[in-house]
């Protein structure tokens, strides 16, 4: 086997995971090889034990390697499971009287979709059925339809420079991130929180800083605290919160707003805030938005109001931050489906649809009251 730190070139944590890698996919290093510890390998290269760890890290959330504890870190010798860890045993397979980690809507509750995909389709095709041109059919148009965009601004909970349509919320989540951070960034997180989103940041090589709730949110002790160590992001629910149900208040928003924008170690930390629950949740929606808009990325789903298989949300924010997130997509999804999003605003402007809504957002108040 070569030499570990003598095949690599660069010494951020960045460079050392690649390293590695390398060695794994050219096979010097065979599934099953025991690596240098951490302070072995920080010894040789000169750098800290902490540069060394983020580098394991990395490797481990791509499932390069796996450690063994006090044995040591190794080059897998199986295959990687390909779902995320948290989200392993979600499938439907627990052994369980009533499942409620997976927080899917009940089918019966979502609106019919049926009569919205023939209004569609009718608007969107001639007398002959030959489709025309109301909806964009080229690559260089906007990604977002008119139509929807003016709603969601219209209803969007604070004034908000610039929105844009995704994949749903964890899309809206992952490509923020993505524009937003650097490997080892902190960012503070709910504790407890939406067990994938952990999956999420090590993804990206982040180290999570947990803040406890009580019954309105984030604790503001706690929240002060947690800013000391220098967060680039601050990763939150603020309603209907997975996993405790929380929903924060307005004033507990207020309060947290004020002290970000007082903290000094909070000085550019952007708060994402994830609306999963959108239309079905009976809480005020609140956004720090209200009090720090140029620095709040909102974002809204339907998937569980309208139908998680429609895969659709919306991410609202700074012009600047928000263009990067548009920018990044074209050179992936491009963008969500026009024809999704002309579906999505034929429920959210359908009398009967408006209604479906109504009557699952009280529907699942009372089942959790009852509960």
């Amino acid at each position: 086997m070569k030499s570990v730190a003598l095949s690599i070139d660069e010494r951020s944590p960045q460079g050392i995971a690649s390293g590695i890698a390398r060695l794994i996919t050219t096979g010097d290093l065979a599934p099953g090889d025991r690596l240098p510890t951490v302070r072995e390998l920080a010894s040789d290269l000169g750098v800290s034990p902490a540069t060394v760890s983020h580098a394991w890290q990395t490797l481990a959330s791509t499932g390069l390697i796996t450690s063994r504890g006090r044995s040591g870190s190794f080059v897998r010798s199986k295959p990687r499971e390909w779902m995320p860890r948290r989200y392993r045993g979600l499938d439907g397979t627990l052994e369980a009287r009533l499942d409620l980690s997976r927080g899917s809507p009940d089918p019966e509750l979502l609106p019919a979709i049926g009569p919205a995909l023939l209004r569609v389709s009718s608007a969107h095709a001639g007398s002959s059925g030959v489709p025309t041109n109301a909806l964009p059919i080229n690559y260089m148009a906007k990604p977002d339809i008119p139509e929807l965009h003016d709603l969601l601004r219209e209803t969007w909970p604070s004034r908000v420079e610039s929105i844009t349509v995704t994949n749903g919320a964890l899309d809206a989540i992952d490509r923020a991130l993505a524009a937003l951070v650097r490997f080892g960034d902190r960012v503070l997180v709910e504790n407890p929180t939406f067990p994938p989103f952990m999956d999420l940041l090590e993804h990206y090589g982040l180290e999570p800083i947990g803040v406890p709730l009580d019954d309105e949110g984030m604790r503001p002790d706690a929240f002060a605290a947690a800013l000391g160590r220098g967060p680039a992001v601050v990763l939150m629910q603020p309603r209907a919160h997975n996993p405790t149900g929380v929903s924060m208040t307005k004033a507990r928003a207020e309060h947290l707003a004020v002290i970000l924008a007082r903290r000094r170690n909070g000085d550019g930390a952007i708060v994402i805030e994830d609306d999963h629950s959108g239309a079905i949740s009976t809480a005020p929606d609140v956004t720090f938005a209200t009090w720090l808009p140029d620095r709040v990325l909102h974002v809204r789903s339907f998937s569980k109001s309208h139908g998680p298989d429609l895969r659709i949300g919306a991410l609202g924010g700074p012009r600047a931050l928000v263009d990067r997130v548009v920018a990044r997509r074209l050179l992936g999804p491009g963008w969500t489906s026009r024809m999704t999003q002309a579906l999505l605003f034929e429920l959210l402007t359908d009398a009967d649809s408006v209604a479906d809504i109504g009557r699952a957002r009280d529907t699942y108040a009372a089942r959790q009251a009852a509960m």
